[in-house]
């Protein structure tokens, strides 16, 4: 298949124009990236956003691999001069890697089958009468006598129809057709089953699917990956239930053309012996490969989903943040940070058990707060997190007290992946003079001021928001997850003087290695002082500055435009639009109506034909004049920020309390109200009305502050049940 049939079938099943898929291909053929094509080639592929361009981005690469293997294939068949023209068509013109394989089973080397030894004997020939149904008249075993062979191990007629039976059972299971049928049956009737391996004494965390069972299409995807592990552990035995004598009989309509054949009775055994030893064990297998590639997909999505919101979470600037990583025996690690994120100080206080040295561990944290005028604590959420939080929450009242003007506040914060980041070659880089444990602290305190930049430095799955993530396919994961983050990245964009090589290398077009450059460049000359400058960096070339400059962001640069989202292509348009409107380009803000009311104007293709871009770009421009330097993360609601704490002997039914969702699953939410355990929002009680969630993802995501209503404490067990406050 071609590369124009290629987009021919992309563009029909996405949707799309021809026109589109060919110009997305082009550009990625030439090595542009997904956020440069979907903010400033609009006009090139049809205003396609990110999602929209990874979707053509995959199957481009599902086709172009699916005709490699073909090619493969072809060459194979070819070596053992069985490709005939009508098997080479239907190769060419097949468009699933399923399909290709069922096409190229009957001739892939295998070890030596059943079929191949009856082969040997020379019974193909009797195997072919049977196969082809052509024999209405006539005994089966005179026809089978021709065959009897004492060399062959063949002393009667019955022994070479049955023998014969084996060949006629390997192409049942070749069919293409057959092996489709059985597909469907299984699909729409097929159930999974699990039970418990009866060595297994201990409880485990699998009891719910000790006696399990589910309709394949009713199977859910955290259900297939607990059933993977749980039968990876040894604690259940998983297999697939069929009707077999419904099956059989669906299957010997496709096999069986002709029922006045005198060998339909043996075509019968064939297709069940078939069913039973060859098709069923393949298909089975088959079956649970794709149930687990969409339960991987369903999670990865779910990880994907939260990674972003996560990441997207508005930065609290302007704050000297205290981070405190808790613990017990080892005591509470302690990091003061400032504005920018510089490390100022840091110590170690035991306020938790067994320790407990309450009064010690105030002075100096008073003392710290005294000293950098800290006005925030960024508490991590591990192990001693409630009690370090009490502590601080006394802390903070015992100030208040006394100085009632001033403004300090705490919050509790993920601290999944500080020790991946304190043990990594990025944070012995940063602070080589420190431990392990207070530069996971200076993380826990950073990514409160800014969590972009500070996640970016840890492995995405180490951040703590994805299910069954050690058991999902971890090229996909990785891939999934690393384009998040590359989206992340670009959709805020990067201060060029102050980003860590870290962000800077998801930048679009920047490598790890430019991305260092840059980083020494600074270092060595000092600031940039427009975007024109990184042209000098070693490594970034013409194309690499094409990609990347509209995401760098330079405050105080030469060029106003060099801190906006504008690209450097489009200046000179900028200009034109500027001097024709009478906007002025050092503080448009000024000109605020003005601009307004060009975006809310029909005009806008004359305008955009008059300056020489397309309409896509001219909205790029205007919204940029309008908020020039914004940060997208500023319109989203800020962390929630806490004074005091509350324990869930505090808690009843009926009172409302202001949270935070920490994640989201498949069944609801987990929420942070300010006690030690986090509250479930079960998805029955998400809807309002009569309108029913089936995905939480619909309605919540990470980050989200929500006023929520107790509807049960249970103290013993640790859990709370949540509504919506209202509801």
């Amino acid at each position: 298949m071609t590369d124009s049939a290629i987009f021919s079938l992309i563009a029909k099943n996405l949707s799309f124009s021809l026109k589109q898929i060919s110009a997305v291909a082009g550009f990625l053929d030439e090595g542009a990236t997904i956020p440069f094509l979907a903010r400033y080639r609009q006009e090139a592929t049809g205003g396609l956003d990110e999602e929209q361009l990874r979707s053509v981005r995959e199957l481009l690469d599902y086709h172009r691999t699916l005709e490699e293997r073909k090619e493969t294939i072809l060459k194979a068949i070819r070596e053992q001069e069985k490709l005939t023209p009508e098997l080479e068509e239907q190769i060419r013109t097949c468009t699933e890697f399923k399909t290709l394989e069922d096409l190229y089973l009957p001739y892939k080397r295998k070890k030596k089958t059943r079929g191949d030894m009856a082969k040997e004997k020379g019974l193909e020939p009797l195997a072919l009468l049977i196969w082809e149904q052509k024999t209405e008249k006539g005994d089966a075993m005179e026809l089978a006598t021709p065959f009897i062979s004492e060399e062959h191990d063949l002393p009667d007629a019955e022994t070479a129809l049955k023998s014969s039976l084996d060949i006629v059972a390997e192409w049942i299971n070749e069919s293409v057709p057959v092996r489709d049928a059985l597909r469907g049956i299984i699909r729409k009737h097929g159930l999974i089953s699990s039970k418990k391996n009866p060595a297994v004494k201990q409880r485990s965390n699998y009891e719910d699917y000790y006696e399990f069972s589910a309709r394949i299409p009713h199977l859910k995807p955290h259900q297939t990956l607990a059933l993977n592990r749980g039968e990876r552990e040894v604690i259940l035995f998983v297999s697939l239930d069929l009707q077999e004598e419904r099956t059989l009989d669906q299957l010997d309509n496709v096999v069986i053309t002709n029922d006045h054949s005198i060998f339909t009775p043996w075509l019968q055994d064939a297709v069940e012996d078939a069913f039973k030893r060859l098709l069923l064990p393949s298909l089975e297998r088959e079956l649970r490969r794709e149930l687990t590639d969409m339960a991987d997909e369903h999670a990865i999505q779910t990880f994907a989903t939260n990674l972003k919101n996560l990441l997207l979470q508005p930065p609290l600037k302007d704050q000297v943040v205290m981070g405190i990583d808790p613990a017990f025996r080892t005591g509470c690690k302690v990091a003061v940070i400032d504005e920018t994120g510089s490390y100022l100080d840091g110590t170690t206080i035991y306020p938790t058990p067994p320790q407990k040295k309450i009064a010690e561990s105030a002075a100096v944290v008073h003392h710290l707060i005294e000293k950098y005028k800290v006005t925030l604590i960024a508490i991590g959420n591990g192990t001693g997190s409630r009690e370090t939080e009490q502590f601080i929450a006394g802390v903070i009242q015992e100030r208040r007290e006394k100085n009632r003007g001033e403004k300090l506040s705490y919050l509790i914060t993920s601290e999944a992946g500080a020790s991946v980041y304190s043990a990594s070659t990025v944070a012995r880089e940063e602070f080589p003079d420190l431990d392990a444990a207070q530069r996971g602290n200076i993380s826990i305190a950073r990514r409160v001021q800014d969590p972009l930049a500070e996640l970016v430095k840890i492995d995405p799955k180490s951040i703590g928001v994805g299910l069954y993530q050690h058991d999902l396919n971890q090229t996909r994961l990785a891939g999934k997850l690393a384009d998040v983050v590359e989206s992340c990245v670009n959709e805020v964009g990067v201060n060029l003087n102050t980003a860590s090589a870290s962000l800077l290398t998801h930048i679009s077009g920047l490598t790890p290695a430019v991305a260092r450059n840059i980083v020494a460049q600074r270092e060595k000359k000092g600031r940039f002082r427009s975007r024109e400058e990184i042209k000098a960096v070693a490594g970034l070339g013409e194309f690499r500055f094409q990609q990347a400059a509209g995401f760098l962001r330079i405050p105080g640069s030469e060029h106003p435009l060099d801190n906006t989202a504008i690209h450097p292509e489009s200046y000179e348009a900028t200009e034109t639009l500027c001097n024709l409107f009478g906007i002025d380009i050092e503080n448009p803000e000024a000109s605020k109506q003005k601009i307004e009311s060009i975006m809310a104007g029909s005009g806008k293709s004359d305008i955009a034909e008059k300056i020489g871009v397309g309409v896509p770009t001219l909205e790029l421009i205007l919204e940029n004049l309008l908020k020039p330097g914004r940060d997208p993360r500023e319109s989203l609601p800020k962390p929630l920020l806490r004074e005091d704490v509350l324990n869930m002997e505090d808690l009843s039914p009926g009172m409302r309390l202001e949270g935070t969702v920490r994640n989201v699953v498949d069944f609801g939410a987990f929420v942070d109200i300010g006690v030690k355990q986090d509250g479930l929002l079960h998805i029955s009680q998400m809807g309002s009305g009569r309108r029913r969630i089936t995905d939480p993802h619909e309605v919540l995501a990470v980050g989200d502050i929500l006023q929520v209503e107790i509807t049960s404490v249970d103290t013993e067990r640790g859990r709370i049940g949540l509504k919506p406050a209202g509801e």
